[in-house]
């Protein structure tokens, strides 16, 4: 109900109430003419007429004022459903806004999630892509250097063939001119045993030695007490291992000494002194000249000095020792091997510190350089070294 609704309403009870008073206003005054009595009722039910018409205006503006409050209420009502209604739609097409943006943000991540796997799966296409090249350059890699490999070793091959025949080739050569020159030396040899030298140089030959192997013997009595002191020094410096390889040298020096001093020499029956010289060689600027008896003891001093050098330098290395091949006894003393004839005693110790010096390096350094030295203590130096070393000239 609008506010023009209740107007009318109240208007026409109004209209209603004037009317009724209207009509009953003529009749009363006409029965006031007629009788007195009936003018005090008449004007006692006029009041009472006038009060109850105003009491139905007042009831009228009542009920018009009523309605008026219900009109505004009804209008308040509809406004509040009205707004209620505005905002219930609001509410409704916000949340429709809301599910169709949500709808499109679910279907635009949808659609990333779609290209994100064609991606993975693109790169995963192109990562196994690559894996098959790198897997196939891998497998020509291999196939190429197993080829290579192949023509490598082939070549390596041919050519170690190509060497061992030049090699065979060469020490056929060798073994050939070596027989040819032994045989000569055989034969030149020969000719000089039955050459022989005179009485006399034989003679002075003999004396020469005798003297020289007293003397010998002389310096093997007073050589221990510098033995002794040599292995204190060595107990001192805690150099064992060195200490050790001094005291089996000085054993093998003992028993050489004692098989010298037990022998009785037959100087009559030794070729050595009736053959007449065959080499010279050198050393320290100047010439000697000695027969093959000799030449074969200076062989001897460079095989034993190269294998007591090896020893030492075995030793100082276990020590922790510096590389000091002049420092070693055996070095100083240069005596093993030697008997005290057909060379000097300086001769020897000569070509005894050339096989030392060489054979100390090998052993310090744990190597075959200079020559051969197996577990058995057996050491031999190379034959084209020991040559260098002598440099045996023959005489003639």
């Amino acid at each position: 109900m609008n506010i023009s609704n209740v107007h009318r309403t109240a208007l026409s009870l109004l209209v209603g109430a004037a009317l009724a008073t209207g009509f009953a206003a003529p009749a009363a005054a006409r029965d006031r003419q007629d009788n007195p009595h009936a003018k005090k009722h008449e004007q006692a039910d006029a009041a009472h007429d006038r009060a109850e018409a105003q009491q139905r205006r007042a009831q009228a503006i009542q009920q018009a004022h009523r309605a008026q409050a219900d009109a505004r209420q009804d209008a308040a009502r509809q406004r509040e459903a009205q707004h209620a209604a505005q905002h219930d739609a609001q509410r409704a097409a916000a949340e429709r806004r809301d599910a169709a943006n949500r709808q499109r943000e679910a279907q635009a991540q949808a659609a990333r999630h779609a290209d994100e796997a064609r991606e993975a799966q693109a790169r995963a296409r192109q990562e196994r892509a690559a894996q098959a090249r790198n897997d196939h350059a891998r497998d020509l890699q291999r196939r190429e250097a197993v080829e290579r490999d192949a023509r490598i070793a082939a070549a390596r091959r041919d050519a170690q063939s190509r060497e061992a025949r030049e090699r065979d080739a060469r020490a056929d050569a060798v073994r050939d001119r070596v027989y040819r020159q032994q045989a000569q030396e055989r034969n030149r040899q020969q000719q000089l045993d039955r050459q022989r030298i005179s009485r006399v140089e034989q003679q002075r030959r003999i004396a020469r030695q005798q003297q020289q192997a007293a003397q010998y013997r002389r310096y093997l009595e007073q050589r221990q007490a510098q033995e002794q002191f040599r292995a204190r020094e060595l107990q001192h410096a805690r150099r064992m291992a060195q200490y050790r390889y001094q005291q089996q040298y000085y054993q093998r020096m003992n028993l050489q000494r004692q098989r010298m001093l037990a022998r009785r020499y037959d100087y009559a029956s030794d070729p050595y002194f009736y053959t007449p010289d065959s080499y010279r060689y050198s050393y320290a600027g100047n010439w000697y000249q000695t027969n093959r008896y000799g030449a074969d003891m200076l062989r001897q001093a460079v095989n034993d000095g190269y294998a007591e050098g090896i020893r030492a330098g075995r030793a100082d290395r276990q020590d922790g020792w510096r590389n000091d091949y002049r420092n070693a006894f055996a070095y100083q003393d240069a005596d093993y091997g030697y008997n005290g004839y057909y060379v000097s005693q300086s001769d020897y110790a000569y070509y005894f510190r050339q096989g030392f010096q060489r054979g100390y390096q090998d052993g310090y350094y744990s190597r075959d350089q200079y020559g051969r030295y197996d577990d058995n203590g057996s050491a031999t130096i190379l034959q084209a070294v020991l040559a260098a070393i002598l440099n045996l000239q023959p005489l003639g």
